[in-house]
């Protein structure tokens, strides 16, 4: 087996005959062919919304320009919790997803809310 570290600057394309068997296949047929790797099977509902929660925080943090360090003490979340969620290990709940949407779009007056 070749072992390889994927660039996500450089991603691989396929070629013109993948593509095309990719193109000629439905949504069923491409879910019964994730289904049946047993390498890579399908995200389940809970794991795609970790993802989904994670995108949204290093999304979040990435506007504000800072570090995982410095978000964390500037916004008074744990920093543990903050890498846990940024990696998808853990799931944001509502409270916190509704409190890095305030982050997100005055992050100043949160800062000064918090002193």
């Amino acid at each position: 087996m070749e072992r390889f570290k994927l660039d996500p600057y450089s991603m691989p394309t396929l070629t013109g005959e993948q593509a095309a068997r990719l193109d000629a296949m439905t949504d069923a047929d491409i879910t019964a062919a994730a289904k049946a790797d047993a390498d890579n099977p399908p995200l389940t509902a809970e794991e795609m919304a970790r993802m989904e929660a994670a995108s949204v925080v290093r999304r979040v943090r990435a506007r504000t320009g800072l570090s995982q360090d410095r978000f964390a003490k500037r916004y008074r979340i744990n920093v543990a919790r903050l890498r846990d969620l940024e990696q998808g290990r853990t799931k944001a709940d509502s409270a916190l997803l509704a409190y890095l949407a305030v982050i997100d779009r005055e992050p100043e007056a949160v800062s000064r809310a918090l002193g």
